[in-house]
């Protein structure tokens, strides 16, 4: 049974590749900040799910969780960078406070996940699926933030592609526009965005392309975009 490590678990794309994967045969380490929904979500889907309470920009957490995977299913075949977080504000509204908040989630979070995993996913010539956003290609006013990133996102993950496949791990960067996940403050409901279980997909699909090939990065759009 393949094991698959995915931050931000507890809702939206994390909670449904959590549930594309385990319904595919993946063991599953479910990491957030929300124990209560992790608890909930793990008894759902049952045997080899695992809950992994944790704040994405402690490293202790993603040890922590690491070990877990290590001594529950024996190792670690797939990390899905997946936690983020949005705050969307004029450049002049924002606050250092602000930015420090999501450059920590968005961008340091993903980066402790790949060093604490990376041992394990060396051992198992595994993958890393991050779900960055085509807001990392693409500024928007509003979105300094989280565009920076994004934008970052691309740049550490690029590397350590590079890098990393010459060791036998893959990484790929998932970039979906619009999703239909509250994000941000966002309403649920908007039937033209894409939907969470089509990121999933997309994760899906990259983690299970035969070793010898890599998708490097994989672009998701709705195809009617709302007008205006």
């Amino acid at each position: 049974m393949k094991a698959a490590l995915i931050s931000g678990a507890s809702r939206g794309i994390g909670e449904a590749t959590a549930r594309l994967l385990h319904q595919k045969g993946y063991a599953v380490g479910l990491m957030a900040r929300d124990g209560a929904r992790l608890e909930a979500l793990a008894r759902e889907l049952g045997e080899g799910a695992l809950p992994l309470p944790g704040d994405v920009r402690r490293r202790e957490d993603w040890e922590r969780a690491v070990a877990r995977m290590e001594e529950a299913f024996g190792g670690l075949f797939a990390l899905v960078n997946n936690a983020g977080i949005g705050l969307m504000k004029p450049v002049a509204e924002l606050s250092e406070e602000e930015v420090r908040e999501v450059l920590e989630v968005n961008l340091l979070g993903p980066f402790l996940g790949l060093k604490a995993a990376l041992p394990l996913l060396l051992r198992s010539r595994g993958v890393v699926v991050n779900v960055g956003s085509l807001a990392g290609k693409n500024p928007f006013k509003g979105g300094a933030a989280y565009n920076a990133s994004k934008f970052g996102l691309l740049g550490l993950m690029g590397a350590a592609m590079l890098e990393l496949r010459e060791e036998g791990v893959r990484v790929v960067n998932v970039l979906p526009g619009s999703v239909d996940t509250g994000f941000a403050g966002n309403p649920v409901g908007q039937s033209w965005k894409l939907a969470p279980e089509d990121v999933a997909r997309a994760i899906l699909f990259a983690l299970e392309m035969p070793e010898r090939a890599l998708l490097s990065e994989i672009e998701l759009r709705p195809t009617r975009p709302a007008k205006g």
